[in-house]
C-alpha cells in the first residue's frame, strides 16, 4: 500500500535541483553566451551557499545527540547529507563539461583561455614578467612543517599548495594564498581575439620557482567552504548588551566555524587531500575534484568585460524598469486609490519619492518600516533619516539576523539612531522578515493611513533583478491593522488578531488553510474550485497534507514555485489534480500570490512569506488579502500569464523530475517575463483601467545575480613594464 510520504520529496536534496535548473540554463543555447557565463556563476555561487548553510546546518546536526529527522521525509542529517553528496558530485560533472563548452563557445567569439600549460615563447615571456612583477612582491607563502603550524584557511579563498621534499626535512607542505587585492581576470590582446587567464592559474604554473630550494612533488589549487549556519547562543543575549555588538561578535564566530567542503584544481593529488581532510576534517566525500573555476566570480567579471567590449549581441536586449509619467505622485495617488507596483518591470523610484514626500508633509506624523535586507547605498534609508531630520517620527524595525548582511544592516541601524530614529531589533525567537511600512497623518483632527506591503525587500538593487509586488492603500482598517503589527513587534508581541492582513506565524497559516478548506468544500459540493499558489519554496508537511486532501477533493491545484518544492505533483491517488511548475529565467522569481477559486468568488493574497516552516511558524511575515477588484484582476492575470509560459517554465514529474516547457505548435513562444513589461506598461494610471492584455515575447530570459564585490587590482611595481602591460593587456587606448 502506497504510504504518505510518497508525495514528499527531501528538502535539501530539492535545492539542489533547482540549482540544477539554474546550471542547465548555462548550457542552453537560446540563452546569449554572456547570460550563459551569468548561469554557471550564479549555479555555483548558489551551491556555495548551499554547503555554507544547508550543509553546515546539518554537519551541526549531527554532532547533537538529539539528531531530529527532516519534518517532511524523516531523513536524519546523516542520511541527507549521505543523499546530497553524490548528487552534488553529479552537478559538478555536468557544470565542468558546461564550462568546456562556454570555453569553446568564447573562442569561436574572440575570447580565447590561455592554457599556461601551451605558451609559446612569446606569451611565457610576457606572462612570466607579469608574475614577477605584478604577482609575486605580494604573495605570502608559508611553509607547513614540524616548527611552522597549519595556518588559518579563510571561507571561500583560494589557496595554491605543494608537496615539497628536501634533503635536511623530508616532506613538507607550501601554501599561498591567492589574496584578494589581485585582478581574477586578466586580459591580453592578439589581433581581433582577446586572450583571458585566471590569476589562481597563472599563480599555480609559475609558482614553484618560490620554492626553488626544495623539490616540488605535487601541487593544485584548492578553496575551503566553511559552516555559516549560526545563531544566536542564549548566553550572549544580555539585556544590558547593545543587540549590534551581539551580532558583531556572531560574525567573528562564522569566520572560523568548521569546514565542509574542499575544492580541488585541475586534480587532487592523494597526499595533498589527505593531508588538508586531516588538518580541517573534511570528510572524503565531501572533497572535490573539478575543471571549472573554483571561484565562479571570475566567470561573472569575464561577463561584464564581454559586455564592456560592446559584445551586445552576445547579452539579453536591454530591460530597464518602467519609468513613472513627468508630473505622477504615487503620494497623492495611493491616497485616493489602491495602487500596485510591479518589480522590476516599473522602477522603485515613485516609492521612494512616496517616502520623500511623506517626509515633509506637515501632516505626517510618523513613518515605520520593518528593514530585512538594505542596498549599500540605500535611498530608501536614507528618506528615513531625512524624515527624522524633519521633525517626524521615524520608527524602523531592522532584523539584524538577515543572513550574510548583518554588518551592512548593523551599519545602517547606527545611521538610523544617530539621525533620530527609533530602532528596535524584534523578537528573540522569531526573525522578523516582512515587508512593511506604515505612514501616519492628523488631517483634521484624525489619524489617517497609508500602508504598503510588499514581497520584497526595500532594496533599489534587488528591485531590478527579483519580481516583486507592492501593494500601496489608505483603507483606514488595513492601515489599523499594520499598526497594530508594529506595536506589537515593539512589545515583543505576536499578532494574533487581523482581518485582512496575514501575519505569521498567528495569522498567516491559519488563514491559508481556511482558504483551502472553503475550496475542498465546494468542490465536494460539485462546484468549481481551483486554487493558484505562487512562491518561492514549499516544505510546509501540513500545506502539503491540505494540497493533497484538496487534490483528492477534486480541486485543481497549480503551483508555481521556483525553488524548493517537497511535494511530489501527479500522484495517483494524492496529488493527480496538482500541477507544479518553476519559472527560472532573465529575472529571479520572487514574489508570492495566492489565489483561491475564480471569477466573483476568488479571493487573492501577496505575502512575504513562503510555504516553509521557518516562514510560517518562526518568522514575522505579513501578507494582504486584495479586495480592489482591478488589482486582484491584474494579480490573477500574472498567475495566469505565468502558467502558459513555454520559455522560462519547467514542468514538474510525478518522480519529482522536471522537464521544459515546449512551445505550442504554430504559437510563438511565451515569455510571461518579458510579456510582463508589456502587462504594465500602464501601470502609472491616474484612472485605474482593466489590465491590458498581455502580449508574450519569445525572448527568451534569465537572472543575473552575483554576490561579490570587484576586486581592486595590484599597483604598478615597475615602471618599465607598464606600458607592455597595459597595452598587451588592453588597456589605456580604446578603437
Amino acid at each position: 500500500m502506497e504510504t504518505t510520504e510518497s508525495i514528499f520529496i527531501n528538502r535539501e536534496l530539492s535545492w539542489l535541483d533547482f540549482d540544477s535548473r539554474v546550471l542547465a540554463l548555462a548550457k542552453d543555447k537560446t540563452v546569449p553566451l554572456g547570460e550563459r557565463l551569468k548561469f554557471a556563476a550564479i549555479y555555483a555561487s548558489n551551491l556555495d551557499e548551499f554547503f555554507m548553510v544547508r550543509v553546515g546546518s546539518l554537519y551541526d546536526q549531527t554532532l547533537l545527540k538529539n539528531n531530529k529527522p527532516d519534518i517532511v521525509t524523516h531523513m536524519t542529517a546523516s542520511e541527507q547529507i549521505a543523499a546530497i553528496t553524490p548528487r552534488v558530485a553529479e552537478l559538478q560533472a555536468k557544470c565542468d563539461k558546461y564550462y568546456q563548452h562556454l570555453v569553446d563557445a568564447l573562442a569561436v567569439n574572440n575570447y580565447r583561455k590561455v592554457d599556461f600549460h601551451h605558451l609559446d615563447k612569446r606569451q611565457d615571456h610576457f606572462w612570466k614578467a607579469y608574475f614577477q612583477q605584478e604577482i609575486f612582491p605580494v604573495l605570502s607563502p608559508q611553509i607547513v612543517d614540524q616548527r611552522h603550524p597549519f595556518p588559518f584557511l579563510r571561507n571561500k579563498e583560494i589557496y595554491y599548495i605543494v608537496q615539497l621534499n628536501t634533503k635536511a626535512d623530508g616532506v613538507h607542505y607550501g601554501i599561498i594564498p591567492i589574496s584578494n587585492q589581485f585582478d581574477r581576470v586578466l586580459y591580453m590582446k592578439e589581433g581581433e581575439t582577446t586572450l583571458y587567464a585566471f590569476v589562481e592559474e597563472l599563480i599555480a604554473h609559475y609558482a614553484s620557482v618560490i620554492f626553488s630550494k626544495s623539490t616540488v612533488q605535487k601541487s593544485c589549487l584548492f578553496r575551503v567552504t566553511r559552516n555559516a549556519d549560526i545563531t544566536v547562543d542564549e548566553g550572549m543575549m544580555d539585556h544590558d548588551i547593545d543587540f549590534r555588538d551581539v551580532m558583531s561578535e556572531l560574525l567573528k564566530k562564522r569566520r572560523k566555524l568548521a569546514a565542509v567542503r574542499l575544492q580541488f584544481w585541475p586534480d587532487g593529488p592523494q597526499d595533498i587531500v589527505k593531508f588538508l581532510r586531516d588538518k580541517l576534517v573534511v570528510p572524503a566525500d565531501r572533497c572535490f575534484v573539478q575543471s571549472s573555476p573554483l571561484d565562479s566570480g571570475c566567470l561573472m567579471r569575464l561577463s561584464s568585460r564581454i559586455a564592456a567590449d560592446g559584445n551586445a549581441s552576445l547579452f539579453y536586449p536591454p530591460a530597464r524598469p518602467l519609468q513613472a509619467p513627468a508630473g505622477y505622485d504615487l503620494y497623492e495617488e495611493a491616497h485616493h486609490h489602491d495602487v500596485l507596483l510591479a518589480y522590476p518591470y516599473q522602477s522603485i523610484r515613485p516609492f521612494i519619492r512616496m517616502l520623500l514626500r511623506a517626509g515633509s508633509d506637515p501632516n505626517v506624523v510618523s513613518i515605520k518600516m520593518t528593514l530585512y535586507r538594505m542596498a549599500s547605498d540605500s535611498q530608501i534609508v536614507n528618506a528615513l533619516i531625512a524624515a527624522a531630520e524633519n521633525g517626524k517620527e521615524v520608527v524602523a524595525m531592522v532584523e539584524l539576523r538577515a543572513r550574510f548582511d548583518e554588518q551592512n544592516n548593523i551599519d545602517w541601524s547606527k545611521q538610523l539612531e544617530e539621525a533620530g530614529c527609533t530602532v528596535f531589533y524584534g523578537f528573540d525567537d522569531y526573525k522578523v522578515h516582512s515587508k512593511l511600512t506604515l505612514i501616519t497623518s492628523k488631517v483634521n483632527g484624525k489619524y489617517q493611513y497609508l500602508t504598503q506591503i510588499g514581497t520584497g525587500n526595500y532594496n533599489e538593487k534587488t528591485s531590478e533583478l527579483y519580481t516583486d509586488l507592492s501593494f500601496i492603500t489608505s483603507r483606514q482598517e488595513i492601515g489599523e491593522e499594520a499598526s497594530a503589527v508594529f506595536n506589537n513587534m515593539a512589545l515583543q508581541r505576536l499578532t494574533s488578531e487581523a482581518d485582512t492582513m496575514l501575519v505569521a506565524p498567528l495569522r498567516f497559516k491559519s488563514v491559508l488553510l481556511d482558504e483551502m478548506d472553503r475550496q475542498i468544500a465546494r468542490a465536494r459540493q460539485g462546484q468549481p474550485a481551483s486554487m493558484i499558489l505562487k512562491n518561492n519554496s514549499i516544505n510546509d508537511p501540513q500545506i502539503i497534507q491540505k494540497i493533497s486532501e484538496a487534490s483528492c477533493a477534486g480541486v485543481r491545484v497549480d503551483m508555481i514555485v521556483r525553488g524548493i518544492c517537497c511535494v511530489r505533483a501527479g500522484v495517483p491517488g494524492k496529488t493527480e489534480n496538482v500541477h507544479i511548475r518553476s519559472l527560472v529565467g532573465r529575472y529571479l522569481e520572487h514574489s508570492r500570490i495566492y489565489c483561491f477559486g475564480d471569477g466573483q468568488d476568488m479571493r487573492i493574497y501577496i505575502a512575504s512569506g513562503d510555504f516553509l516552516t521557518r516562514n510560517t511558524e518562526r518568522r514575522v511575515e505579513v501578507g494582504v488579502r486584495v479586495d480592489d477588484p482591478q488589482i486582484a484582476k491584474k494579480l490573477r492575470g500574472i498567475l495566469d500569464l505565468q502558467l502558459r509560459d513555454t520559455v522560462n517554465a519547467r514542468v514538474m514529474q510525478p518522480d519529482g523530475s522536471y522537464t521544459k516547457v515546449k512551445p505550442i505548435e504554430g504559437q510563438p513562444p511565451v515569455d510571461s517575463q518579458m510579456a510582463m513589461y508589456g502587462y504594465f506598461q500602464h501601470g502609472f494610471e491616474t484612472n485605474p483601467e482593466p489590465a491590458p492584455k498581455a502580449k508574450a515575447t519569445p525572448t527568451a530570459v534569465a537572472r543575473p545575480v552575483v554576490r561579490e564585490k570587484q576586486r581592486p587590482s595590484v599597483s604598478r611595481r615597475d615602471a618599465r613594464f607598464r606600458g607592455l602591460f597595459d597595452s598587451l593587456l588592453g588597456r589605456g587606448k580604446k578603437k
